[in-house]
């Protein structure tokens, strides 16, 4: 088996079509149904659907899923030893070389009333509770997000601890931890917008790349409502002869998680999963695992900690439910998710209707002058 290139490889499992992996127009936009969306896109008798529980309560920040992914994918580095400046990262956010990523998250929010024991003077530059913005400025945020309440984003600040004269004693810290990668949607918009078939959906649920069919148009980095997908950028290898300059592997070609395909077909858990020492990213059914994050939720919650939530697990949300979820502290916008993400084709069939009848209607007036001309 070859890692990191797991097209066309069948696992014994069997498609009804034989097609290129996309749906007809009747079927595509949604794969929400009752037998899953390995069904919906063809396999016959498909395995269980696969996916991760990403548990950020007990995530530790070691950053052992994304080095256990870039070992088994041949994924390249990206920033081993350069830090961001804005805080312990060192590899920013989830791109082509980076198909699993750990948010490190600055907050000044204790947990459910939890002593840290850490007290440090900071200066009051980010938007919080206790910064005073103008009722203008207030009043327009407020309504660029519906009136949704405020959200403090946590965001470090850049200046100096202590260096402005309005900083104040700090006792409330904590570090919020999340290892983000594709969530491999029931409604895929990736998968949707794709025009060669590069991309499609496994018997296990899942959305893979093949690297040798895509073109690198990059409709689906435009496609994926978390911006996950992105193309790898390098050197390409020449179509003939050798090149001088040293080659990027798979360099133009959209790059993201594949769920370790190729390790699903020979019954193994994903590289990321089975490095991480804590259990943070569970790997397993997707049906058995809403049940244990719900679970987990509940036994936060109980302990005090409210703020606990489960995000892009509900099959009726606007992307028909994950395949990878996530347990969250706090609101999505402080781990930089979508509030409210929604499949970006959900639109496409409406406006193709309303595109048919305006081409309709343009026509019948095109016949009806050209018919009114001859008399």
């Amino acid at each position: 088996m070859t890692h990191g290139d797991p097209a066309h490889q069948g696992g014994g499992h069997a498609r009804v079509d034989a097609g290129d992996g996309h749906l007809g127009l009747d079927q595509a936009f949604t794969s929400a149904g009752p037998a899953g969306p390995a069904a919906h896109a063809g396999w016959e008798a498909p395995p269980s659907r696969k996916g991760f529980f990403t548990d950020t309560s007990i995530c530790i920040g070691c950053k052992a899923c994304e080095v256990a992914c870039k070992e088994w994918n041949g994924v390249p580095q990206d920033g081993i030893y350069e830090l961001l400046g804005s805080s312990y990262d060192n590899t920013g956010a989830l791109g082509a070389n980076t198909w699993r990523h750990v948010e490190f998250i600055e907050q000044r929010t204790p947990m459910a009333g939890l002593d840290t024991g850490i007290t440090i003077g900071v200066p009051e530059t980010a938007v919080g509770p206790d910064v005073l913005v103008s009722e203008d400025i207030l009043g327009s945020m407020a309504r660029s997000v519906h009136d949704k309440p405020l959200v403090d984003l946590g965001m470090p600040a850049f200046d100096l601890p202590s260096a402005s004269p309005d900083a104040g004693e700090r006792t409330e810290f904590r570090w919020l931890m999340a290892s983000n990668v594709c969530k491999h949607c029931t409604n895929a918009g990736c998968l949707d917008v794709c025009p060669t078939g590069a991309l499609f959906r496994t018997e296990f649920g899942t959305v893979v790349v093949q690297d040798d069919i895509c073109n690198g148009c990059g409709y689906c980095v435009a496609g994926c409502p978390f911006g996950v997908i992105d193309r790898r950028i390098g050197q390409k290898a020449p179509l003939v002869g050798h090149s001088d300059k040293p080659v990027t592997k798979n360099a133009g070609v959209a790059q993201k998680c594949t769920l370790c395909y190729d390790r699903l077909l020979d019954d193994l858990t994903p590289a990321c999963a089975k490095a991480c020492p804590t259990q943070s990213i569970q790997f397993g059914d997707v049906d058995e695992l809403r049940e244990r994050a719900e679970k987990r939720v509940a036994d936060l919650q109980a302990a005090g900690v409210m703020g606990a939530q489960l995000y892009a697990e509900d099959p009726e949300g606007g992307v028909g439910g994950a395949g990878a979820f996530f347990l969250l502290l706090d609101e999505p916008e402080v781990y930089g998710f979508p509030p409210d993400p929604i499949v970006t084709t959900a639109d496409l069939p409406r406006m193709w209707k309303h595109a048919g009848l305006a081409a309709a209607g343009l026509l019948a007036a095109a016949a009806a002058a050209f018919l009114g001309g001859r008399r």
